[in-house]
């Protein structure tokens, strides 16, 4: 019974946890992303999917990042811990990340990135229960004759490149997680970590029309629609995100779709959830909140998943130091401010 229960475990971490605002977690994307917005920035992410079910999930990502101008260079340190609500599952993983920003012409950027991570992965065994603890009536008894090492767990060294070409108005990423496809196997044996590829991009739609009439804009704040997409594949999984953010300064709105209408799971739909988003940035701090509204034959029952993001810019420059034109670079994603 134990046995079967972690080769299970095993096979649910097989895919990464995901956030629905990706652009909210820039560093958990792509590790070109980290200092992209030319000054610093700190970020928290949490996810609760699925919290109706006892099969839910916890996401928790916390980033720190900034970037020195004069080295065209960005760096940064980040934090994700997974945990899964039925065997107790959590997986923790911390990460370096380094950015290098070339300027391909005057208007287009290249910032290939690389990030060098340990994780550990253990499991809370008092969450797990065995077959003797069931009696004739069906009630679970609190004690088990199962015996097993409670030190089981794993832990690896890990690797992520990536890259994001962009300009004013566009960008296009592409980032590969788990280079290295360690064992990640908690049970003995050997279970490979499969690599995940994302691939990313978009474009800013300006209403040109209300920010050139000042009467309806007259701080200049930004108003601008930005189609984006993120198709991620690891292993047999592929999933994507396809959607909509409206800027409305101070607010950001948006909504996606995920899932891959024309594939099917075991002659099941590949639709997952309709995903509604709204988000609120002033004087350097972010905040958005999600939900996703789930479409799959799971249902809505399950909770959908609820997910928030929190970050705040900051710069550590000389003030009175006139600006280079790297720190006048304009980045288009939502968000990154």
């Amino acid at each position: 019974m134990l046995v079967f229960s972690l080769v299970n475990i095993n096979n649910l971490q097989a895919q990464d946890p995901q956030f629905s605002q990706y652009y909210a977690a820039p560093m958990y994307l792509n590790p070109g992303l980290v200092g992209i917005n030319q000054k610093g920035r700190a970020g928290i992410n949490y996810r609760n999917q699925w919290p109706s079910i006892a099969a839910n999930f916890e996401t928790y990502s916390f980033s720190m990042e900034y970037n020195w101008e004069d080295y065209y260079s960005s760096a940064g340190i980040i934090v994700n811990t997974d945990r899964e609500g039925i065997a107790g599952l959590q997986s923790t993983n911390i990460g370096l990340q380094y950015a290098y920003q070339v300027r391909l012409n005057y208007r287009w950027t290249f910032r290939p990135g690389i990030e060098f991570s340990y994780y550990w992965r253990d499991i809370n065994f008092d969450q797990l229960t065995f077959g003797d603890q069931f009696d004739q009536t069906g009630q679970v008894r609190p004690i088990t004759g199962e015996t097993f090492d409670t030190g089981l767990n794993a832990r690896f060294f890990d690797m992520a490149l990536g890259g994001i070409v962009y300009n004013p108005n566009a960008w296009f990423g592409y980032a590969m997680h788990h280079v290295l496809e360690p064992n990640q196997s908690i049970a003995g044996g050997d279970s490979p970590l499969p690599r995940r590829i994302s691939i990313h991009g978009g474009y800013k739609i300006p209403f040109t029309a209300i920010n050139k009439r000042a009467t309806l804009n007259p701080e200049g704040r930004e108003r601008s629609m930005t189609p984006s997409v993120n198709y991620r594949i690891q292993g047999e999984f592929d999933q994507l995100d396809l959607g909509l953010y409206f800027t409305l300064e101070p607010i950001l709105l948006g909504t996606w779709y995920r899932g891959i209408p024309i594939r099917s799971v075991d002659g099941v739909a590949n639709s997952e959830s309709v995903i509604f988003m709204i988000g609120f940035s002033k004087n350097n701090l972010s905040i958005g909140y999600s939900f996703d509204y789930t479409i799959s034959d799971l249902g809505i029952q399950s909770g959908g998943a609820h997910e928030v993001s929190i970050a705040y810019a900051f710069s550590l420059a000389d003030p009175r130091k006139p600006p280079k034109n790297v720190r006048e670079l304009s980045c288009p994603i939502p968000f990154i401010f």
